[in-house]
C-alpha cells in the first residue's frame, strides 16, 4: 500500500483555499500510484479555528466544501480529510474534530477525535465532543486504526503520566489494526519533535503496526507548525519523514519501507530561525501585509528581529527607523546603520530630541517639584512608538515588536512604547537564547549582525550610561530563575532552595507579576517554549500578590 502524506500549509477559514491546495497536492501525484492520501488535523477548516467554531454557518459551508472536494477528487485516490462535523447525536457538545473518507465522489464515513485537549494552547473541550465509535477503516484488507492528533499523546508506553481515563491506542491494538494512522496539528516547541518521535516509534513496537503521523506546517497567529511528518514500521524504525517547516508530500511505501525519503534532523538553533521566518512570514501574508516596519537601536534584539524580517518577505519589503535621542550613542547609531547594509534592508532616521522637548515644555507646570525619573524615559519610548505606529499607519506597514522573553517577563518594556506594534518576533525567545541564535546567524548566514551588537553591553540607552544590569541580575541568572518560574511553574520557595540567591528570585518573581497588565496588552507573538506568553498563558492581572 502506497500511502502519500500531504504536509500542506493551511489558512484558518478559507474553505475554498485549502480545498485547492487539497486538491492540487492530489493530482500532482495522479502518476505516483497512490492507494490513500492523508491530510492533517482540521485540514479544511485550518487549525486552529478557535472561536469560529461557533459559526454554525461557516460549519456548514465547510461541510458544502468537503462534499464539492469529494466530487473533484472522485477519479482519483480515496483520501482521508480532517474537518469539523455537527454532532447529530442530541449529547453534549456540538461538533466533532473529525476525519471524513472521501472515495469515488462520495464522503463514506468519518471518524472522531476521542482526546480532547484542554491545556496549554488547547481548548478544544469548549467546542468538541468526544466519540465512543469505533475508529478502524477496513481498506484494501487491511484493518487501519484512526487517530487525530491528541489520540496517540496519552499511550502509556510513552515515560509521560497519562493526562486521560481513556487510551485510543491501547483500544486500537485490542482491535488487532494493522495500520496506525494519525492526523496531526501539533505546534513547535523546543526538543518537540525528538518527543514527538519516540512516541511515535514507542507506539509501533508496542502494537507490531505501522505508525504513519500527519502535521500541517504554516503559522496561524502565535502558533507555528513545523511539518515533519514521519512513518515507523512495526520495529519503531524510520522509514520516512518529511520536509520541516516547508509543504511536502511524502510517499510511504508500506511494501517497500526502506524507499523511504528521510528528511534530515535540525539543530536547535535552526529550529527556532526557521519557526520565527515562517511565524512572521505567515502572520503578515495571512494578515494582509507585505511590508514590516521596526524600530533599530544598535542592540541584539533589533537586530535579530530586522534580519529574521528580511528573511521572511524580503529585505527590500522591511524598514528599519532610527530614532536617536540625546542619550544614544554614536555607536548605536553606526551599529544600526551597518545591520542595515548587509541585511539589505532600508532605513530612516528620526531624531527624537525636539519631541522630547516638547513634551518637557508642555509638562513642565504639571511636573514641577518633581525629580526626574521613569517617566521622562518611558515618554522616550512612547515618541518613538508613536513615530512608529504613524509609518505603519502611512506605509501600510505591520510594526514588529523587538522585545525579548526576559524583557517582557519582568516588564523591563513600556507599553505604549516599545511594546506597540502588530506582532512581537522575538517575545518568546529568553536573551541568553537571542544571543545564541544571532551567533548562529552569523554562521549559517553570512555575518549579517555586526559583532560589536552581540558583544556590546545591552543598553536602552534612555539615560546617561545606562545598562540592562542596573536593575536587573545578570541575564545568565536571570534567564535562569525565569525558566524555573514561568516554564517548570515553581514558587520562589523551590527555586531559592536549588541555590539561587534569595533576594534576587522575590524581586524577579515581584517584577513578572507586576507586568502582567503589560502582557495582556502585549502584540502576539510567536511560541517556541513550552511556556509563552500566548494562548496558553492565562494568568490574572488583578490577583492578590502570592
Amino acid at each position: 500500500m502506497r500511502i502519500s502524506l500531504l504536509q500542506l500549509n493551511f489558512h484558518v477559514g478559507d474553505l475554498a483555499g485549502n480545498a485547492a491546495k487539497i486538491i492540487d497536492a492530489v493530482q500532482e501525484q495522479a502518476d505516483q500510484n497512490i492507494d490513500l492520501f492523508v491530510t492533517s488535523e482540521l485540514a479544511l477548516l485550518g487549525y486552529p479555528p478557535k472561536d469560529l467554531l461557533l459559526n454554525q454557518d461557516l460549519v456548514r459551508r465547510s461541510q458544502e466544501t468537503l462534499a464539492a472536494l469529494a466530487q473533484t477528487l472522485k477519479n482519483d485516490a480515496p483520501i482521508l480529510v480532517g474537518n469539523v462535523e455537527f454532532n447529530r447525536t442530541g449529547r453534549g457538545k456540538p461538533l466533532f474534530n473529525s476525519c471524513f473518507l472521501l472515495e469515488a465522489g462520495n464522503i463514506l464515513r468519518s471518524f472522531h477525535k476521542k482526546l480532547l485537549p484542554n491545556y496549554d494552547v488547547f481548548d478544544e473541550v469548549r467546542y468538541f465532543e468526544s466519540s465512543d465509535e469505533e475508529q478502524v477503516l477496513e481498506f484494501k484488507g487491511k484493518r487501519i486504526g484512526i487517530t487525530i492528533c491528541e489520540d496517540i499523546w496519552n499511550d502509556r508506553v510513552t515515560e509521560q503520566s497519562p493526562l486521560y481515563r481513556e487510551n485510543p491506542v491501547e483500544s486500537l491494538r485490542q482491535e488487532n489494526v494493522d495500520l496506525l494512522i494519525n492526523l496531526s496539528s501539533s505546534p513547535f516547541a523546543i526538543r518537540k519533535q525528538s518527543i514527538r518521535e519516540n512516541m511515535l516509534s514507542g507506539i509501533a513496537v508496542a502494537g507490531k503496526i505501522p505508525v504513519i503521523y500527519v502535521n500541517q506546517i504554516g503559522g496561524n497567529d502565535d502558533l507555528v507548525f513545523d511539518g515533519r511528518s514521519c512513518a515507523f514500521d512495526e520495529q519503531g524504525q524510520l522509514i520516512a519523514r518529511a520536509k520541516a517547516f516547508a509543504e511536502d508530500s511524502l510517499i510511504v511505501d508500506l511494501q517497500d519501507p526502506q524507499s523511504g525519503r528521510k528528511e534530515e534532523s535540525l539543530s536547535e538553533e535552526e529550529e527556532i530561525w526557521n519557526t520565527l521566518v515562517l511565524g512572521t512570514r505567515d502572520y503578515l501574508t495571512k494578515c494582509g501585509f507585505h511590508k514590516a516596519v521596526l524600530g533599530l537601536s544598535g542592540g541584539i534584539d533589533s537586530a535579530l528581529t530586522a534580519v529574521i524580517a528580511a528573511e521572511a518577505i524580503g529585505a527590500e519589503n522591511v524598514t528599519g527607523v532610527l530614532m536617536p535621542s540625546p542619550y544614544s550613542s554614536q555607536g548605536s547609531i553606526d551599529d544600526s546603520l551597518k545591520l542595515a547594509e548587509l541585511s539589505g534592508i532600508k532605513t530612516h532616521r528620526i531624531p527624537i530630541a525636539p519631541m522630547m522637548e516638547a513634551f518637557d515644555k508642555a509638562l513642565a507646570p504639571v511636573f514641577e517639584g518633581y525629580e526626574a525619573d521613569t517617566t521622562e524615559e518611558n515618554i522616550q519610548a512612547r515618541i518613538r512608538g508613536n513615530l512608529l505606529m504613524a509609518m505603519s499607519n502611512k506605509h501600510g506597514a505591520l510594526l514588529l515588536t523587538t522585545g525579548n522573553k526576559s524583557e517582557l517577563s519582568v516588564g523591563y518594556c513600556t507599553i505604549y512604547g516599545d511594546m506597540s506594534g502588530g506582532l512581537a518576533v522575538i517575545s518568546d525567545l529568553p536573551k541568553m537564547l537571542v544571543y545564541r541564535l544571532c551567533t548562529w546567524v552569523n554562521k549559517a548566514k553570512g555575518n549579517l549582525i555586526p559583532e560589536n551588537i552581540i558583544t556590546k553591553p545591552p543598553s536602552a540607552e534612555l539615560r546617561p550610561d545606562q545598562t540592562d544590569q542596573d536593575n536587573l541580575p545578570s541575564y545568565e541568572i536571570l534567564d535562569a530563575i525565569l525558566r524555573l518560574y514561568i516554564e517548570k511553574h515553581k514558587s520562589a520557595e523551590q527555586i531559592i532552595a536549588e541555590g539561587f540567591d534569595s533576594e534576587i528570585v522575590n524581586k524577579i518573581v515581584r517584577l513578572v507579576r507586576l507586568a502582567e497588565f503589560k502582557r495582556k496588552q502585549a502584540a502576539p507573538g510567536i511560541k517556541v517554549t513550552d511556556q509563552a506568553f500566548g494562548t496558553g498563558w492565562r494568568m490574572p492581572v488583578a490577583a492578590k500578590r502570592i
